[in-house]
């Protein structure tokens, strides 16, 4: 994987060349670009695909400035400027931080996806948003929390990964997004920084920005989804001026695992038609 230095620290990314649109896709916590990996083979062969690894506790790297919310949009403004990409296709899944990156610093985007994801009041999303914050604010909350989840008969428990997808994942996949958090304390001083800082209002300040977003929007939404609820897909596109929802079956939150090649799919067809 290349790397690129920002203000913040170095971050890893995936990036499959070529002359097609440029799309950026953003992960989750406790994930890294590994769970866009079959859309990004579907996606490469007519796109450039851009997938950075964000400091969300699978990143191998730790930052040399405690990363918040906050810091994470300026990190992915920062990140499109130099790289010099225009006209980019946003998509982000689970986390919510294209919101604020839309809201805030629209001019490199072209389009903007929204794949199942925090949004409005939703955040930290769902039961297991809300046992990773209890774990960052308790003394050695996370290496438990860890040790837990990489487990792997308890994986498909609603408190895990079974919260987010109907089929396991790969257990060399999430071993990999667990690795730095087991192995390395600075990642998991990030981590822990990263959900004390969390900003209640931060996706309902960006909801009013999206208001002013004129661009394209594709929302996409899990009908069987136990973290994001239903309505929240609605009512962003909505908002959105050129909004457009699609809602998926036979998915939860992480519909890049559990439906990527209907996921790809739409993507084409939403940056086609909006070319």
């Amino acid at each position: 994987m290349p790397d690129i230095r920002l203000t913040a620290g170095t971050i890893e990314y995936e990036d499959t060349g070529g002359e097609g649109p440029v799309v950026v896709l953003l992960h989750g916590l406790i994930h890294d670009a590994t769970v866009w990996r079959k859309v990004i083979a579907d996606l490469r062969t007519d796109h450039r695909v851009i997938a950075p690894t964000l400091p969300y506790g699978a990143h191998r790297r730790p930052l040399s400035r405690p990363p918040t919310p906050d810091l994470v949009n300026e990190l992915i403004a920062e990140f499109l400027e130099r790289l010099d990409l225009t006209g980019v296709t946003l998509v982000e899944n689970d986390c919510g931080r294209a919101q604020t990156v839309a809201a805030r610093h629209p001019e490199r985007l072209a389009r903007l996806a929204l794949i199942a994801c925090e949004a409005f009041d939703n955040y930290p999303p769902g039961l297991p948003g809300k046992m990773i914050g209890a774990a960052c604010r308790v003394p050695g909350g996370v290496s438990l929390l860890v040790r837990v989840l990489g487990l792997r008969p308890l994986r498909r428990l609603p408190v895990g990964i079974g919260a987010l997808t109907k089929r396991p994942v790969p257990d060399a996949v999430v071993d990999g997004w667990l690795r730095p958090l087991r192995t390395d304390p600075a990642v998991r001083r990030d981590f822990r920084h990263y959900h004390r800082h969390v900003r209640r209002g931060e996706l309902l300040e960006a909801a009013q920005g999206l208001r002013r977003f004129d661009r394209p929007a594709l929302v996409v939404w899990a009908l069987e989804d136990l973290m994001m609820p239903r309505a929240h897909g609605r009512r962003l596109a909505e908002l959105l001026p050129q909004g457009r929802l699609v809602e998926i079956e036979d998915t939860r939150t992480l519909i890049p695992e559990d439906q990527p090649e209907l996921l790809a799919s739409l993507l084409r067809e939403f940056i086609a038609d909006t070319r």
